[in-house]
């Protein structure tokens, strides 16, 4: 299988989980979104028929519609869930923000492998650098695969649209800084797989997103 990055629509807020991989089968799972037995099942089989293997789960923020499928993935796998230290918040009030959307996460998994800005997450012979992007959420990170010319950018920055930022810890200001200066320090032909909705590019947003002129 060649390096590649797949995406699934999960959950009842539309999120996007991906599986990057390398040639040889090493692969990461970023935001498992799975709400659903259907979804695990999609998600797992996709993983077993293409017989990859994963070696990390890396969540981009902790709301709640990127981490309902934690439990799952890290139970299925053996893994534990790396995120920047700051989505402290949100695992300690991910219960309470889950009851409100019938969401049940009691049997959470708190992160304690922490990523920060700089890092390397290695897969096999990919890697992926994070870059710590806050203003939608304390604690959000967008994570670059230089070699392959893509962004994984949670729900920082969107097709024609960037991140809330009038939820906890959410801050105008600071999420266009955080796009403006480093997604946007990223050449323009670089892919963006954002946390909802379809890809984009860096050189695109820079043309046309509304929310950045």
């Amino acid at each position: 299988m060649e390096n590649t990055v797949s995406s699934f629509v999960f959950n009842s807020f539309g999120v996007n989980t991906y599986i990057v991989n390398d040639d040889m089968g090493k692969c990461l799972i970023v935001d498992p979104g799975c709400q659903y037995k259907g979804e695990e099942t999609e998600l797992l089989g996709f993983i077993t028929g293409n017989k990859l293997t994963p070696v990390g789960i890396v969540n981009t923020h902790f709301h709640i519609d990127h981490i309902v499928g934690n439990t799952f993935a890290c139970n299925t796998f053996s893994l534990k869930p790396q995120c920047h230290k700051e989505s402290k918040l949100f695992w300690r009030t991910a219960a309470e923000f889950g009851s409100v959307f019938g969401i049940n996460v009691e049997n959470l998994i708190i992160p304690t492998d922490f990523i920060e800005e700089g890092d390397k997450i290695a897969f096999g012979k990919g890697c992926l650098e994070v870059l710590y992007t806050p203003g939608h959420a304390d604690g959000s990170v967008c994570l670059v695969n230089h070699a392959e010319r893509y962004v994984i950018s949670g729900d920082v920055l969107f097709r024609d649209s960037i991140g809330r930022s009038d939820l906890p810890t959410g801050n105008f200001d600071i999420l266009y800084q955080s796009i403006t200066q480093k997604l946007f320090a990223l050449p323009d032909d670089y892919t963006v797989y954002p946390g909802h909705g379809p890809k984009t590019t860096i050189g695109y947003e820079k043309q046309n997103n509304p929310f950045l002129r």
